[in-house]
C-alpha cells in the first residue's frame, strides 16, 4: 500500500475521481510543501455516495452479525499489517511525530474496529413483562444511511471511532474526513477493498466542509449525522439537520481544566500534566489547557512544569526523539500565535515558549511552535474562555476546593477535566460536582472503549463509545405481544 499523489473518493466500492474533476492542495505542515491533492467534491459526489449506500443497505443490514464481525476484523488486521505506512501518512498529513502515530493513532484505529466488531455480538435489548399477560421487547434496528464527519487532529483514530459502530450494527456510511488530513482515510478505502467490504457499505467523500460536508448533512436520505469538530461548526450542523429531524451526535470543543491539589503525587503529576498539556502539539480536544494549582505547591510546581516544557524536543516529526511536531496548518499556526499575542495584551506573562523554534533543514518552512506557559490571566479573559487548540496553557493558583471548582466550571465548555489528589473523598466529591463529561482522577487520557464519551454544555450533545455508540446508530422499536393469561376458569 502506498501514498498516492492524487487522492480519490471511495464510492460504491470503487476509487473514483471527483465529478467536478477539481482538487485541493494537501500540505505537509512539517515542510510547508504540497505533497498530494484532495478531491474538491460537491453535492454531486455526495449524491452518488448516498445512492451507493442506500443500494447496499438492504443486504448489509440483513447480513449476519458474524459476517459483519469477520469483515470488520479483517479491516483491523489490515490496519495492523500496514501500521508503518499509515503512521507515516498520518504524520505527513498532520505534522505529529511518527512515533506518536505509531504508538497511539493507528493502534487505536485498529482497536476501534476490533472493539465494535465484537461489541455488536453482545449488544442486547430489553424485554418487559406485563401482568396483563403480555411481553414487550425492544428491537434495535439499523437506521439506514448515516453521515460521519471527522476532524483533523486524530484523523484515522476518530474516523474509525464513528464508522466502526455504524457499520457493526448494519448501517451504511457516507463519511467525510477533514480536508486538512485526508490521506489515512484514503488508505482506509484501499484497506476496505482488500478486506472484502461489500460495495457501497462505506463511502468516503473528500472535500470542504462547506460543500461536501453540508451536502451530507442536508441530504434527505442521510438519517443520522455523527460529527466531531469545532463548536461553531457543530451549531451550523444542528441548525441544518434539525428541520429534517435527523439524529445528531456532536462532539465539539473543550477548554479543559486541570486541578492540582497539594497532596498530589508531585513528580508523577508534573509528568502527566505536561503530557496532558502538550500531547499532539496540544491539538487534542481532551488536552488540559487551564492548569490550576493549590497555593501551597504553586511555585514549586510552576518551576518543575516549566523545566519539563523546556526539555521537550520540538522538531522534525520523523526524528524518533521529537516530542512536539508541527502545527497542522499555517492558518492554525497563525491563529495560535494570535492567541499568544492576545494573552500578553490581556496582561498575561509568558513564563516559557511562545516562539517559533529552529528546526532542521527539511522542516525549515514548517509550522512549529514551542510549548507555551502563561501566568497572570483572570478566568473571564478570552485566553481562558476560548478554545486555542494548540500547545498553549495558562496557570493560576487557588486556595481551596470551592475556588478550584468555580474556576474549573467557569467556562461554556464541559468536555473533560483532570483532578490530582491523594484524598479519595475529595476525588469522589469533586468528581460529582465538576460539569464535564469525563473526569480523570490521577490520570489523563486513560480510555476504556466501553465507557460513554462526550461533553456537556457547549462541548456537545450525545455520547459515543461502548453501548452508547451502538444505541445512537440504531432505532429502538417496541414490540408488544399479548399472549393472554390464566384467569382461573380452566
Amino acid at each position: 500500500m502506498k501514498i498516492d499523489k492524487y487522492i480519490k473518493n471511495y464510492i460504491g466500492g470503487q476509487l473514483v475521481d471527483p465529478i467536478p474533476n477539481e482538487y485541493l492542495d494537501n500540505v505537509n505542515p512539517a515542510t510547508g510543501e504540497v505533497y498530494s491533492f484532495i478531491p474538491d467534491s460537491d453535492e454531486q459526489d455526495v449524491a452518488m455516495a448516498v445512492e451507493a449506500a442506500a443500494t447496499a443497505f438492504p443486504a448489509w443490514s440483513q447480513s449476519s452479525i458474524e459476517a459483519r464481525f469477520k469483515i470488520l476484523n479483517r479491516v483491523a488486521d489490515l490496519i495492523y499489517q500496514n501500521l508503518d505506512v499509515l503512521a507515516m501518512a498520518e504524520s505527513a498529513d498532520n505534522g505529529k511525530p511518527v512515533n506518536l502515530a505509531r504508538k497511539v493513532d493507528i493502534p487505536r484505529a485498529e482497536a476501534n474496529f476490533r472493539f465494535f466488531a465484537t461489541a455488536v455480538k453482545h449488544f442486547a435489548s430489553e424485554s418487559h413483562h406485563m401482568r396483563e399477560g403480555a411481553i414487550n421487547y425492544t428491537l434495535r434496528l439499523p437506521i439506514g444511511v448515516v453521515g460521519c464527519i471527522s476532524p483533523w487532529n486524530l484523523p484515522l483514530y476518530l474516523l474509525s471511532w464513528k464508522i466502526a459502530p455504524a457499520l457493526a450494527v448494519g448501517n451504511c456510511v457516507v463519511a467525510k474526513p477533514s480536508e486538512v488530513t485526508p490521506m489515512t482515510a484514503y488508505l482506509l478505502s484501499k484497506i476496505c477493498i482488500d478486506a472484502g467490504l461489500p460495495e457501497g457499505v462505506l463511502n468516503i467523500v473528500h472535500g470542504l466542509g462547506g460543500k461536501a460536508g453540508d451536502a451530507i448533512v442536508a441530504h434527505p436520505k442521510v438519517k443520522a449525522v455523527s460529527f466531531t469538530g469545532g463548536t461553531q461548526t457543530g451549531k451550523m450542523i444542528a441548525t441544518k439537520a434539525a428541520p429534517h429531524f435527523k439524529k445528531l451526535s456532536l462532539e465539539m470543543g473543550g477548554k479543559n481544566p486541570t486541578l492540582i491539589f497539594d497532596d498530589c503525587d508531585f513528580e508523577e503529576t508534573v509528568k502527566q500534566v505536561t503530557r496532558s498539556a502538550f500531547s499532539n502539539q496540544g491539538q487534542i480536544c481532551l488536552c488540559g489547557s487551564r492548569i490550576y494549582i493549590q497555593k501551597g505547591i504553586y511555585e514549586a510546581f510552576k518551576e518543575a512544569f516549566i523545566e519539563k516544557a523546556r526539555l521537550m524536543q520540538v522538531g522534525d516529526p520523523q526524528d524518533p526523539h521529537t516530542q512536539l511536531g508541527a502545527i497542522v496548518s499555517k492558518d492554525h499556526h497563525d491563529k495560535i500565535r494570535g492567541y499568544i499575542q492576545l494573552a500578553e495584551e490581556e496582561g498575561g506573562t509568558i513564563l516559557y515558549g511562545g516562539r517559533v523554534p529552529e528546526v532542521n533543514k527539511r522542516c525549515k518552512d514548517g509550522y512549529f511552535l514551542e510549548p507555551t506557559i502563561i501566568e497572570g490571566l483572570p478566568l473571564q479573559c478570552r485566553t481562558n474562555q476560548e478554545e486555542i487548540f494548540g500547545p498553549v496553557v495558562t496557570i493560576q493558583p487557588f486556595e481551596d476546593e470551592q475556588e478550584a471548582l468555580a474556576l474549573a466550571n467557569g467556562t461554556e465548555y464541559g468536555l473533560a477535566c483532570s483532578l490530582w489528589t491523594s484524598n479519595l473523598t475529595r476525588a469522589h466529591r469533586l468528581g460529582q460536582q465538576l460539569e464535564f463529561g469525563i473526569v480523570w482522577i490521577n490520570c489523563w487520557m486513560l480510555r476504556d472503549l466501553r465507557t460513554p464519551f462526550g461533553g456537556m454544555k457547549n462541548s456537545g450533545m450525545g455520547r459515543e463509545g461502548g453501548w452508547e455508540a451502538l444505541r445512537f446508530f440504531t432505532e429502538p422499536k417496541n414490540v408488544c405481544v399479548k399472549y393472554g393469561f390464566d384467569d382461573g376458569a380452566s
